[in-house]
């Protein structure tokens, strides 16, 4: 008997190693939990693991483990601000290797913020597709692209990835994200579109205003059921445990409409 999908089998929690955001960000509080706990608070099966930092160290075979309660999970090949390596990139593709949940690559800030340029090489991407080709499963490779970078051509780095999300620094902009989303189809019809939801506004510093976070929330919800997104993305992990009102609201959203069918 098929089972039908539900909007919750399409969220992701966007991970970081706790306590990441702690300083410069302008928190209310200090955070302390972890991904995985973050993602059982919110009931999001699915994560996104990304570096910060420098965190967490190498080798990540013991943060595997402690995500096999995870459904799937996505690890970034660049971290925050573009940071990669050829040890890194190894190290990852050889623990998806032996780590069934793991169905995907993400780039973290793929295009240079200062100079708008890619932080990998066509060539880069070009290994990357043969290396993504696993015994069992093709790997997942996702870009990171913000609304301000829809003006910049990288068609050809697209060709080798199969899914964007779509991410709005400011929230003053989220007025503009249909049209954006429209943009973002155009440049890319045959990708797998995620949207990025922040849950404090990063391009400030300051809070995520809740009457923006909720619409965005709804508008997405409303493309994912039509099929014009594949998913949906929170940030951050580390903002679960320091009483924001956009996690507390997320949280019981999700509780309401994590269930509901997508057919």
């Amino acid at each position: 008997m098929k089972t039908s999908k539900r909007v919750r089998d399409l969220l992701w929690l966007w991970g970081h190693e706790a306590g990441s955001h702690n300083r410069d960000w302008s928190l209310p509080a200090e955070s302390r939990i972890t991904p995985v706990e973050a993602a059982d608070y919110l009931n999001i099966p699915n994560l996104m693991m990304i570096r910060y930092e420098g965190r967490p160290e190498m080798p990540y075979d013991q943060y595997a483990i402690a995500m096999r309660s995870l459904n799937r999970i996505s690890w970034g090949i660049t971290g925050a601000r573009g940071e990669t390596s050829t040890d890194e990139r190894d190290h990852e593709l050889d623990l998806a290797s032996r780590t069934t949940n793991i169905t995907g690559l993400v780039m973290d800030d793929f295009i240079n913020w200062d100079t708008g340029q890619p932080e990998l090489s066509v060539a880069t991407l070009q290994e990357l597709q043969d290396a993504r080709q696993l015994p069992d499963r093709t790997l997942d490779l996702m870009t990171i692209l913000y609304t301000h970078q829809l003006e910049i051509d990288i068609a050809e780095y697209l060709r080798y990835c199969n899914q964007i999300s779509l991410w709005t620094w400011h929230s003053n902009d989220l007025a503009a994200l249909p049209n954006n989303l429209s943009r973002l189809e155009a440049i890319a019809p045959d990708h797998d579109l995620y949207l990025g939801c922040y849950m404090w506004d990063l391009g400030p510093r300051a809070p995520m205003p809740l009457d923006r976070f909720q619409q965005q929330c709804k508008s997405g919800l409303d493309w994912l059921r039509s099929g014009r997104i594949a998913g949906m993305i929170f940030l951050a992990s580390c903002y679960c445990d320091i009483e924001l009102d956009t996690v507390e609201w997320l949280r019981k959203w999700l509780a309401d409409v994590g269930n509901l069918p997508l057919d």
